[in-house]
């Protein structure tokens, strides 16, 4: 019999080695590749690879093509508007249930994680910055009660890394995403739910409108209009 935690463990190795690869460039957008090499490249056997790869194609970032292999996807101006939009209409309410059913567990965890995005600011190291910020989320969604919810939001921040896209020393800097991320957990701490939920609403709208306009800008592209106003309403 297999052991089970080791294959787990070898899929999970896969699956982020594979998704750094897209992120980073190293696997071309736009580009095919056969689960044959991927294999032979991460010095394993093609059926973790397959596996992997399917979760990624769920996630939005390669494409099965049939007889050809697998195709690295890119994520356009739309597919970032569209990913807002979904954060938006999950995350803000999922921030006002977790709020309601808080405990003081989960927001210790919480101000752990706003203390690691503050030393990272401080020292300017974006990437353990936003895994930090990334982590935060995660707390708040998963608090909500809803883990299926709590994934699913995450799965779609990959989308945006497709992009390669952080507003970064572009549109803002750390201690000014920290800031926003700082009203969210004083108003959690103070169990205030519905300022709560406006705050996540106000940060995530914020973050979606510089992303999509800094990445038109980049591609040279007219900055298209973004519609997501939308989803605050109807209001409670």
């Amino acid at each position: 019999m297999r052991q089970i935690g080791n294959d787990a463990n070898l899929a999970g190795k896969i699956l982020d080695e594979l998704k750094t690869a897209i992120v980073n460039g190293e696997l071309v957008a736009g580009s095919l590749y056969s689960v044959h090499d991927l294999a032979e490249r991460l010095g394993v056997s093609r059926t973790p690879v397959r596996e992997a790869l399917i979760q990624l194609a769920e996630r939005g970032m390669v494409r099965f093509e049939r007889n050809r292999g697998v195709r690295i996807l890119q994520t356009s101006l739309h597919d970032l508007e569209e990913v807002f939009a979904i954060r938006l209409l999950l995350e803000v309410p999922a921030t006002y249930r977790a709020v309601t059913q808080r405990t003081t567990a989960w927001v210790k965890e919480l101000g752990a994680q706003l203390k690691a995005m503050r030393a990272a600011a401080d020292k300017h190291d974006e990437a353990t910055f936003m895994a930090a910020d990334r982590r935060f989320h995660l707390i708040i969604n998963e608090a909500s009660g809803n883990l299926r919810l709590a994934r699913y939001i995450d799965s779609l921040r990959d989308m945006v890394l497709l992009r390669g896209t952080s507003t970064v020393d572009t549109s803002r800097s750390l201690h000014d995403i920290l800031a926003e991320h700082e009203e969210i957990f004083t108003l959690i701490g103070a169990g205030k739910a519905d300022e709560a939920a406006e705050s996540m609403r106000a940060h995530l709208l914020h973050t979606g409108r510089l992303l999509i306009g800094q990445e038109a800008a980049a591609s040279g592209d007219a900055v298209p209009p973004v519609s997501l106003e939308w989803t605050g309403y109807p209001r409670r």
